[in-house]
């Protein structure tokens, strides 16, 4: 699990992370800070690429715009400044279709979209604890993807503002839509690298010797 960084009784926010040097690769959870490092492994890379290049192909010369890793996203309290944030994240892929909410380091409030590829040392809290405040702040389309389980899980805002479960779906030969923009279709067989074949080999009839036979 991703290493946490603790004091006491402490809420981290915004204005604590900016101090932080920046070596580290932090989030910061309702107050409770991440350290996300290492950074993710070479399937979670090839995954990543290939979505990006879809989605970055599809939004060429319209004004929602792409970003991934390592970019902050600050979700804010209503009535409260970006540097009394208690959620800082950098979503493995994001799309805002609000450019005024962008400065040179950060996005300030919720995307539109979100993409998170699962690592083992963060999968509880990309499943759980960012699910939650992503669907608390008005994240349109929520995807979750499990890169060796080859799945994606699928959540959109209702119009109730919570999450309705899109269901789980396995990705080999999958297309599927985002459903905020129509004709955004992504090809998870251009995504993920090939299925490696298993070869199983017929075994010997029991009672069978390899070898010569003994005279």
């Amino acid at each position: 699990m991703a290493r946490c960084r603790t004091s006491a009784g402490r809420k981290y926010t915004y204005a604590d992370y900016l101090t932080w040097p920046e070596e580290g690769r932090w989030e910061i959870v309702d107050g409770e800070a991440f350290d996300m490092t290492p950074g993710p492994g070479r399937l979670h890379q090839e995954v990543s690429m290939g979505l990006e290049r879809q989605i970055a192909a599809f939004l060429e010369g319209k004004p929602c715009r792409m970003f991934h890793a390592p970019f902050d996203v600050v979700f804010l309290e209503k009535g409260k400044k970006a540097d009394a944030s208690r959620n800082v994240f950098q979503p493995d892929i994001f799309v805002t279709c609000n450019p005024e909410r962008l400065t040179e380091q950060a996005m300030l409030g919720a995307p539109d979209f979100i993409i998170e590829i699962l690592s083992p040392a963060t999968a509880s809290i990309d499943h759980v604890r960012k699910r939650r405040v992503y669907e608390k702040h008005g994240v349109r389309e929520f995807w979750l993807v499990h890169p060796t389980d080859r799945t994606v899980l699928v959540y959109r805002l209702g119009a109730n503002e919570l999450f309705e479960f899109g269901g789980v779906h396995a990705c080999d030969g999958l297309e599927l839509e985002v459903s905020i923009f129509p004709g955004l279709v992504i090809d998870f067989g251009r995504a993920f690298p090939p299925t490696p074949k298993v070869v199983r080999e017929t075994p010997p009839p029991y009672g069978s010797r390899s070898g010569k036979s003994r005279s």
